[in-house]
């Protein structure tokens, strides 16, 4: 019989240390990859010119490096060289609702990636990068759509960040007040599930008569993101 190999762990950081919380902390390398996998919006928090910016942009994760996208001109993505970032990516599972405010809550997948981006300028790093990012969020769509011309790719920022430092959370689960005092309230305690689904294909107001969504978007109706 084959051995699974061994799971990786991640590195625990000043940064990444888990003060508050920490039953709901892991180290465990795949949970991160599950977290990633799961969505391809993220939130780059960086400062520019002394002033702190949180920017959403795309992103895709492969190995142990993840691309971000982004226009030349985004200030985000220019800032001073060396400066370190934050990427944040976070799930919302549901509303943890208890028997008192104070205890109230959210079921959550979450990870806060830090480090030193380098801008890619490698052509063939940055169109592979591109590729992992577009079939990160729309798997089969880097063979359908057209390429990106020499021109476009000219016109775009691709950031790498290694995943190599990162915290990581995810909160389950009903309350924790069950066995409280709380408990004799008569009060309904429990958690409301939220859950993204893909919704029909929407097609182009503009598009020719006929054309219908190839199969690798159709195939996504109804069925739940992350």
């Amino acid at each position: 019989m084959t051995e699974s190999p061994p799971r990786r762990s991640l590195p625990q950081t000043d940064r990444t240390l888990h003060r508050r919380l920490r039953e709901q902390g892991s180290l465990d390398r795949a949970v991160l990859d599950a977290i990633l996998a799961a969505g391809f919006v993220c939130h780059l928090g960086v400062t520019v010119e002394g002033e702190v910016m949180v920017v959403p942009t795309v992103y895709g994760a492969g190995g142990d490096t993840l691309y971000l996208h982004g226009s030349v001109a985004s200030r985000s993505l220019v800032s001073s060289p060396g400066s370190s970032i934050c990427v944040t990516v976070t799930h919302v599972d549901g509303l943890v609702l208890s028997r008192s405010v104070f205890e109230h809550g959210v079921n959550y997948r979450s990870a806060m990636i830090y480090g030193v981006p380098r801008v890619v300028t490698d052509p063939e790093e940055k169109l592979a990068g591109l590729r992992l990012l577009t079939e990160h969020a729309a798997p089969g769509q880097w063979e359908y759509a057209r390429r990106p011309s020499r021109k476009e790719l000219a016109a775009t920022t691709l950031l790498a960040l290694s995943l190599e430092e990162a915290s990581v959370k995810v909160r389950t689960g009903p309350p924790d007040d069950g066995d409280g005092p709380d408990a004799a309230l008569g009060i309904w305690a429990g958690v409301l599930p939220l859950r993204a689904v893909w919704g029909d294909a929407e097609p182009d107001p503009l598009l020719p008569e006929g054309l219908t969504p190839p199969p690798h978007i159709a195939d996504r109706a109804h069925r739940r993101l992350g």
